[in-house]
Order: structure tokens, then C-alpha cells, then sequence
């Protein structure tokens, strides 16, 4: 017997099972997404009150994002609706890193310093949701300050992407 002979047949045999395993289980596994919206409560403008996820499916999470591009310089210094802009687009191009779209974004925290309104920076979210009626959930909270004192919003996110 070849020394590790055993072992790599075990390992063949073991990954052949999983991948039998996985391929019936995804075959019967229903993937689906329910955005939660209540008829006895106030119906929401530009979010869910709540997401259901069930099935297989990717998760991602994003981390706190600002209005700073791709060579580090701040987008928008004095404005909201700039700096939103900015950040959903850094938002996308992470996102489109892991062959998902802004439309899989189930959740949104959004964090804004005093004096903003917080309606600029909707104006910018509804603009790049379009005609989608599935809003994700969102919290939109003012924070003492950010980062930088610059920056004016900070969003992160999760995402859900069925496999």
C-alpha cells in the first residue's frame, strides 16, 4: 500500500458524498426573500419595516463606507447629497466586486452628524433604487461626529445573494 493511498481515496470519496449532499440539498432548498411590510402598520416610504431571508445564499457585509474615491480624497466636503452619492457608489463597486447589485442590499445603516437633513441624502438613495418597490430595511441615526470631521454620512450594509 502507497503511503497516503487511504487517505486520498477517503478524501475522493468524502468530496464526491458532499458534493451528491450539496446538490440535493440545493435541488430542494427554496431560496426566497420577503420584505415584510404589514397592512396594520404605517406604510413605509423608501424601506421595509423587515427582510426575510430563507434558503442557500450568500451573505455580505459592508463596512462603514464614506465619500472618499478611489485615490482617497473626500467627495462633496460640504455636501450631503455629494457625499451620499459617493458613497453608494463605493457601495456598487464593492458590491459588484461579489456579482451582486445595490437591489440585494437588504439592510442600510446610515449614520449622519448633526445639522444634516437627512432628506438629501434620500433624494440620492431614491434616485439610484429607480422603480425597485423592494426597499431594504433602514436605520438612519445621528452619531456625535465620524472619522473626520469632513465627512458628513457613513453607510454600511448587508446584502444577500441566493446561490
Amino acid at each position: 500500500m502507497v503511503p497516503g493511498h487511504f487517505f486520498s481515496r477517503e478524501l475522493a470519496r468524502r468530496i464526491r458524498v458532499h458534493k451528491i449532499r450539496r446538490v440535493h440539498y440545493e435541488k430542494f432548498t427554496m431560496k426566497k426573500i420577503d420584505y415584510i411590510n404589514p397592512e396594520n402598520m404605517a406604510k413605509p416610504r423608501g424601506y421595509s419595516h423587515a427582510i426575510s431571508v430563507t434558503g442557500n445564499h450568500q451573505t455580505i457585509y459592508i463596512g462603514g463606507q464614506n465619500a472618499v474615491d478611489e485615490n482617497g480624497a473626500l467627495i462633496g466636503k460640504d455636501s450631503l447629497k455629494k457625499q451620499t452619492e459617493q458613497v453608494l457608489t463605493n457601495i456598487e463597486k464593492i458590491l459588484e466586486e461579489l456579482d451582486a447589485k445595490l437591489e440585494n442590499v437588504v439592510k442600510f445603516n446610515i449614520y449622519l452628524v448633526p445639522g444634516q437633513n437627512p432628506q438629501d441624502g434620500f433624494q440620492v438613495f431614491q434616485e439610484k433604487w429607480g422603480n425597485n418597490p423592494n426597499y431594504p430595511t433602514t436605520t438612519v441615526l445621528f452619531v456625535a461626529g465620524l472619522g473626520n470631521p469632513d465627512w458628513l454620512v457613513e453607510i454600511d450594509a448587508m446584502a444577500i445573494i441566493p446561490e
